[in-house]
């Protein structure tokens, strides 16, 4: 006889002596992660082993509380590590459209960008100061006299020559002239011309024998003349760099240290030796490498001695933690921005702009990978940065095949980030079995639990948790008896007596509904009223769909019986999920039988309305039929099973047993009492097996039976496997404990059958028959007479 579950059984209360406070206010606030034992084991493992591939990815249900856990552990770990080299991109002199990458202390990064930013600005006054000095001026003419005094050496020399063959020498713009001597004086052109072509022929020849002759002569003039620029460009860069001395000193001071900053400071500086006439505004700046033809630009030349800082670790105190939500290909790899100018877009090395892998280098990146997965190529790119150990900044265009025109291709930098990815445990089955790289690189599986045990130690740890979302949200803090119904309501998430939810986002939510409601009283604690409350707002404002079919039912537009018998006619429960709410739902469940050889036939599955779990519970029914009534003759029957009034796809095998109850009540003729609702589904043993949303349904039928007014013989019938399963709400509690409602567990079929029909089951004797008048002695004797029926009906 299967005994009735107490009211004591129907949810699991939270002792009174657990915690000995007067509120949460009392309580140290949790400072670590609840609940997930397996989880951070697994991730001080990933974060500890350095070799190559062991990077994390996190699974588990949203709600859990993953993200803020592992921002919080990742924290408290990144603060026991250095901190990471800053970064720059510095202008490439060999190759402008090649930046150069340069990695500098923590916080040096910064200062390196504004003692160039100071160098940029100084420079140029002190090679002004120093050009246009007294000193400078007097060099200069003293070195240029001395290659004067040669040229006029020269010029005598050159003049006596030509004066010996009747010819004078005179400068011009293209160079030195021979000017024919007649007559005691030098001709012009125009007279030359206007002579006799005989004298003429005579002039040109001595002017073509001199010229051979003065040609070494002249050659020397052209000498002088490269001399003279290459003393003055000499005297220059000996002034200019004497004149930045005192700057590059102070920044090798500084930075000597460094080998890269050394090497491109002496750059930079050969850069300003080779350019001081486009730098002191002397002459044409050298025009940036575009794409295309530019107008030309005037820029000032200085500012390719700009530093671009794209990684500044100078305020962090440990390794970088970086959790990247918008995870684009732009915001974790970086990108090269462009500017409009003349209708044209161009970009230098100063507009290239890091992302969140840049940041979190050396440190510890953070992704939701549902997010990645749908950005193009940004999956790809992570991939290859891990592989390869190093970050690249590249435009996308050019991965996905478009034309782009020619562009920065900055210098890639080391990549050693630990990277975690935080996705549901579904697409790491799928990653794992699709992707041959991902087993590579993410060697480390955290999983995150959606449960865990309730004991006294984890409910005070569960107290912690509330206080430390109190304090973080400045909530008013829970009496005892709130934390109580904290605790019940995780149990009720977690649908089970034993454990405790650790989907705390939705705790939290409770928690703070629910202080709102104490605020709204004017009282100093959130307590269980509160809560309750809290928890009955949450459901009355999803709760209309479920109010629309309970009327329905009422007034006897869907059709449920909650008193009386009927033959092969069953209550059966299932949940309707609609988003954030689910909630339970009787249906009848009716089946008819004759005698026939197509077995049971699933109207369900036949209209195409059944899904293949519905499907397997139905055809397990026939492996039950048989085993238990035609094991030494045919089962010779043609059955309907039916949900009425059904209008959607039915799914689960959690109504099997309740199909299988009407098909038991058809057959043997005897009726199933209707003031009682079934679930659970069952083996081909005859087993009642566990099923879900045991709370819901069992509410479903109560609030039922409620609107048609509690007879006191109202209730459902579960599997026994679900008791522990239980939290029920208050109200139907209550109703248990005063004898209005009640909820039978069974075993097996044969319990189930007793309950719903008052007969007893039968067990089979040795010659396999049942003791008569039993529900399964009639559905025996029904199958034979089938049996021997259909064999007046030939195939």
């Amino acid at each position: 006889m299967v005994e009735e579950l107490s009211y004591e059984q129907a949810r699991r209360r939270f002792p009174d002596d657990i915690l000995s406070c007067e509120s949460t206010a009392e309580l140290e606030p949790l400072d670590q992660i609840l609940g997930q034992d397996r989880a951070v084991r697994a991730l001080q493992f990933g974060l500890k082993i350095k070799e190559r591939g062991f990077n994390i990815y996190v699974a588990g249900l949203p709600g859990t509380g993953r993200k803020t856990a592992i921002i919080s552990f990742l924290e408290e770990i990144a603060k026991t590590r250095p901190v990471p080299s800053d970064w720059c991109y510095v202008n490439n002199f060999d190759d402008s459209l090649r930046p150069n990458g340069l990695r500098l202390p923590a916080g040096k990064g910064l200062e390196f960008q504004r003692d160039m930013e100071w160098f940029v600005i100084e420079m140029p006054k002190a090679l002004k100061r120093a050009f246009e000095s007294e000193e400078y001026t007097e060099k200069r003419e003293e070195t240029m006299k001395v290659i004067e005094n040669e040229r006029d050496q020269l010029t005598k020399q050159t003049n006596q020559m030509a004066q010996q063959e009747d010819f004078i020498l005179q400068r011009s713009p293209i160079g030195l002239l021979l000017v024919p001597i007649v007559k005691g004086r030098p001709i012009s052109d125009q007279e030359f011309v206007q002579l006799p072509p005989r004298v003429q022929d005579e002039i040109q020849r001595r002017r073509e024998a001199l010229q051979n002759k003065m040609r070494n002569a002249l050659r020397y003039f052209r000498d002088l003349d490269r001399k003279a620029e290459a003393t003055v460009e000499e005297l220059n860069r000996e002034v200019a760099a004497f004149a930045m001395d005192s700057l590059f000193s102070t920044l090798l001071e500084k930075y000597g240290s460094i080998d890269e900053v050394q090497g491109y400071l002496e750059d930079v500086k050969k850069d300003i030796l080779d350019n001081l006439a486009v730098i002191l505004g002397q002459g044409e700046p050298q025009q940036p490498q575009l794409p295309f033809p530019m107008p030309r630009l005037q820029e000032d030349p200085t500012n390719r001695y700009r530093v671009n800082l794209i990684v500044d670790n100078s305020k962090l105190e440990g390794a970088p933690v970086v959790m990247e939500l918008n995870p684009t290909h732009q915001r974790l790899f970086g990108m090269t921005e462009k500017e409009a100018s003349f209708g044209a877009l161009v970009t230098d090395y100063t507009m290239i702009q890091g992302g969140s892998a840049h940041r979190a280098n050396s440190g510890f990146l953070v992704v939701p990978v549902e997010d990645l997965l749908t950005q193009p190529l940004a999956w790809d790119s992570l991939k290859r940065t891990i592989m390869n150990e190093r970050l690249e900044i590249e435009e996308i265009q050019e991965r996905l095949g478009f034309m782009i025109t020619k562009t920065l291709r900055p210098e890639p930098i080391p990549f050693d980030a630990k990277v975690i990815l935080i996705g549901n445990p579904q697409l790491y089955y799928l990653l794992y079995q699709l992707d041959r790289d991902f087993k590579e690189l993410f060697k480390v599986k955290a999983d995150f639990d959606v449960t865990m045990d309730r004991n006294d130690e984890n409910a005070k740890r569960y107290a912690s948790f509330i206080c430390a979302v109190c304090k973080k949200e400045d909530l008013k803090h829970l009496d005892p008896s709130g934390i109580a119904a904290i605790v019940e309501y995780s149990s009720r998430l977690a649908s089970d007596q034993k454990k405790l939810s650790t989907r705390f986002a939705a705790v939290a939510d409770i928690i703070r509904e629910a202080s709102f409601y104490a605020g709204e009283e004017g009282v100093e604690h959130t307590s269980k009223r509160h809560v309750d409350r809290a928890l009955e707002e949450k459901v009355y404002r999803s709760n209309l769909i479920q109010k629309k079919i309970e009327e329905m039912i009422s007034r006897d537009v869907l059709l449920i019986d909650t008193e009386g018998e009927k033959v092969g006619q069953v209550n059966g429960l299932a949940v309707l999920a609609l988003g954030d709410y689910g909630f339970g739902r009787p249906n009848r469940l009716t089946a008819s039988v004759g005698v026939g050889r197509e077995g049971i036939v699933d109207i369900e599955r036949e209209a195409k309305m059944g899904g293949p779990i519905h499907t397997k519970g139905v055809m397990i029914l026939s492996g039950f039929l048989n085993g238990r009534y035609a094991h030494d003759k045919p089962l010779s029957l043609s059955a309907r099973l039916v949900f009425e009034q059904s209008y959607s796809g039915v799914e689960g095998d959690s109504a099997s047993s309740t199909e299988l109850y009407a098909l038991l009540s058809a057959l043997s003729g005897k009726p199933i009492k209707q003031n009682l609702a079934v679930t659970g589904s069952v083996n081909q043993k005859g087993e009642v097996q566990a099923i879900g949303g045991v709370n819901e349904k069992i509410e479903g039928f109560y609030e039922v039976c409620k609107a048609n007014e509690l007879n006191s013989n109202q209730g459902v019938v579960i599997p026994a496997s679900n008791v522990e399963n239980l939290m029920l709400k208050e109200e139907v509690v209550e109703a248990i404990k005063t004898g209005k409602f009640h909820i039978y567990p069974v075993k097996t079929i044969d319990e189930g059958i007793e309950i719903l029909t008052g007969v007893k089951a039968g067990e089979r004797m040795v010659d396999g028959t049942y003791e008569e008048g039993t529900i399964n002695y009639l559905v025996q004797k029904r199958v034979i007479e089938m049996a021997e029926r259909i064999k007046e009906y030939p195939r």
